[in-house]
């Protein structure tokens, strides 16, 4: 696993010749050797199509290449972070909330109205965060970022996860989403944040949830 928890805000990275890891630009913190980091106007291994995806989806989270011999310290905006490791799976995550990742994972994007159809590109105008969400597929480490901390829940045949929209971070597995409304009392004393609205996840995988309703 290329990252280490330094603390629940940071992460350490571990740059190997011949490897390259991405990150969100202006993530890193500090290093140490002989390391580079180059702007990446292709969107790592997504290429330019999911570049293209990610601005018409105007979440074009701008990424660096890492690469070279040394550790690299990655954090952004005081955000706690979240190390998600990948065994061959796919892990759906939002955009904003990528630090960095390994390079051998294959990028791309998918339209959220292909998961519950109008209910999924309604998600997308609920939560502000666009149509689209990036994926990440194959072996290795992920650290996504979130307010508050990040929890795993499991998601089963016989019990899916219903999440406030604000409070999603990503989720991994055969998982099925939809939006689907309901009243919170929030909304009756007249303070609704979101609770009107709730992400229905089913089929067998995790969500990640953090622990505020803000935005990064």
């Amino acid at each position: 696993m290329p990252f280490t928890m330094v603390n629940s805000r940071m992460v350490r990275a571990q740059v190997s010749p011949g490897q390259r890891m991405f990150s969100q630009r202006g993530a890193m913190l500090a290093y140490q050797g002989d390391v580079s980091f180059t702007p990446n106007i292709q969107g790592g291994q997504g290429g330019i199509g999911s570049m293209i995806g990610r601005r018409i989806a105007n979440e074009a989270t701008p990424l660096m290449t890492v690469e070279g011999s040394g550790t690299v310290l990655f954090g952004h905006g005081g955000h706690h972070v979240h190390v998600v490791d990948l065994t061959g799976d796919t892990l759906y995550v939002e955009a904003d909330r990528l630090l960095a990742f390994d390079g051998t994972l294959q990028q791309g994007t998918m339209f959220m109205g292909s998961q519950g159809g109008v209910m999924g590109m309604v998600r997308g105008q609920v939560t502000g965060q666009g149509l689209f969400t990036t994926t990440l597929k194959g072996q290795g480490a992920v650290a996504v970022m979130a307010h508050g901390g990040v929890i795993e829940l499991p998601i089963t045949p016989q019990r899916p996860v219903h999440v406030d929209p604000q409070a999603y971070v990503a989720h991994r597995g055969d998982v099925r989403n939809k939006l689907s409304t309901a009243l919170g009392w929030r909304d009756m004393v007249g303070r609704g944040s979101g609770e009107a609205f709730q992400l229905e996840l089913s089929g067998q995988g995790t969500v990640y949830v953090q622990a505020s309703e803000e935005k990064l």
